[in-house]
């Protein structure tokens, strides 16, 4: 027997185009049985901020019109119960769920829905259109509409499109795998429901699959834990075959933020050593840059494996999980350095180019260049400093710790609190074995986000 659902059809208009930024300025749902309307709600919203001329120009709403408008805090309670039991539809879904979800978010509610996308439909339904924006099904399906950007006319437009695609198009099997993003029950390891799977959290974090006895047998990190969490089970690959197999039940730890799930994942796979994680179980990285003597005495860069051999026998300046990654950053570090290539294991591959240091310095000017060399590798570690990161609410915050050149751990602090005594943090921080792996993400973080580093 079919199922029969209720689909919530919403558009919002707001003041731009980023959730964390940007606030909605009108809202309208209609509730849709399959077949037709049967509920409406919809309201101008008093977005607490000045709307841009261009967007007043694009929508027709101004200042003026949502001066004495509810804000959205007022409205929510209203937003929940007519949303109750309903799949969220919109055209280009992802944009009016961030925005909705945002706003609750600020609210210190957690909204989640299942969703689907009349764009992803209308592709579906109607392959080989020129264009799938609102705009050009509006045209092509000969829709009236009196005021585009308005949301509830163009709610109104969107529900013609999704009763035309219901009713000729797309079947009930076909709307219900891509509500549950393309998933079928039958995907599914026996001790997991999609029911389940839905309500996982859309934030970012660590997820945990256990096998029937209890045991963790893989760990993950993600940006969204539910929609990373829906993707193993849509793929047909070895690693997906070996979680369907063994996994039958499923936790979570949310972190706010990517880097801590990233260092969160590292350390639990190091101590859990689940058996479908086998690429980063290793505890060390298999080889490392070395500093050794050459038969002149001069200082010899290589790049070994991470034996105790190897390591007996040289000074390591920095790790790689590749050899291959390891060679290409010595020859980056002889461009940038001036560094001797004749006193690295490049010299039959590579042409010196280093000015003569080769040849005319003496072992001590050479080993001043080791001191550049190692202080350049440390380069972001040689100072104890934090990086703040979003917490898991909007009332916390995360902060990272690096001290004394190595990741020690993050804490989750409340926002207005504010720590500037290392020693302080250091104590709260739930300290971490260390990892060689830790300080690589840190530093290519840093990279990217140079500025994130507090300095002590």
């Amino acid at each position: 027997m079919t199922v029969k659902r209720k689909y919530a059809i919403i558009d919002v208009e707001t003041t731009g185009g980023m959730p964390r930024r940007d606030k909605i300025t009108e809202i309208a749902i209609l509730i849709h049985d399959g077949t037709k309307i049967i509920d409406q709600f919809d309201t101008l919203i008093n977005p607490e901020r000045s709307i841009p001329a261009e967007i007043t120009r694009i929508t027709g709403i101004t200042n003026e019109m949502v001066q004495d408008a509810p804000k959205f805090y007022e409205v929510a309670k209203d937003i929940i119960e007519i949303l109750e039991k309903t799949i969220f539809v919109a055209h280009n879904v992802r944009f009016d769920y961030s925005f909705i979800k945002e706003e609750f978010g600020q609210l210190g509610f957690t909204f989640t829905k299942r969703q689907l996308c009349t764009v992803k439909l209308t592709r579906r339904a109607f392959p080989g259109l020129d264009s799938y924006s609102l705009g050009n099904l509006i045209r092509h399906f000969g829709i009236s509409v009196n005021n585009r950007h308005r949301a509830l006319d163009d709610t109104i437009a969107t529900s013609e499109i999704f009763t035309t695609i219901l009713q000729e198009k797309v079947g009930d099997e076909e709307i219900k795998e891509m509500i549950n993003l393309g998933i079928k029950e039958s995907q599914l390891p026996k001790g997991i429901s999609i029911e389940g799977l839905h309500h996982l959290p859309e934030t970012p974090g660590v997820y945990y699959f256990y096998n029937k006895d209890g045991r963790v047998v893989y760990v993950g990190k993600a940006k969204n834990i539910k929609s990373r969490v829906f993707q193993h089970f849509n793929k047909i690959t070895t690693k997906a075959a070996k979680i369907y197999r063994s996994v039958d039940s499923i936790t979570f730890e949310e972190t706010g933020n990517e880097l801590a799930a990233l260092l969160l994942e590292v350390k639990e796979i190091k101590e859990l050593q689940p058996e479908i994680n086998k690429a980063m179980r290793r505890k060390d990285f298999q080889y490392f840059l070395g500093k050794t003597t050459d038969n002149d005495g001069f200082p010899f860069l290589e790049v070994l494996k991470n034996t105790k051999a190897n390591l007996a026998k040289a000074d390591k300046l920095f790790d790689y999980s590749k050899a291959k990654f390891g060679q290409e950053h010595l020859l980056n570090l002889c461009i940038e350095m001036e560094l001797c290539m004749d006193r690295t294991e490049l010299s039959d591959k590579y042409e010196c180019h280093c000015h003569g240091d080769c040849i005319n310095n003496s072992k001590e000017d050479y080993e001043d260049k080791m001191l550049e060399l190692n202080e350049a590798l440390r380069g972001k570690f040689n100072r104890d400093f934090i990086i703040e990161e979003a917490g898991r609410t909007r009332s916390e915050k995360c902060l990272i710790l690096i001290e004394g050149g190595f990741y020690k751990g993050y804490h989750f602090l409340d926002s207005e609190n504010s720590i500037v005594d290392e020693t302080a943090l250091s104590d709260l921080v739930n300290k971490v074995d260390y990892y060689p792996i830790y300080n690589k993400l840190i530093w290519n973080y840093l990279e990217e986000s140079p500025k994130r580093a507090k300095y002590f």
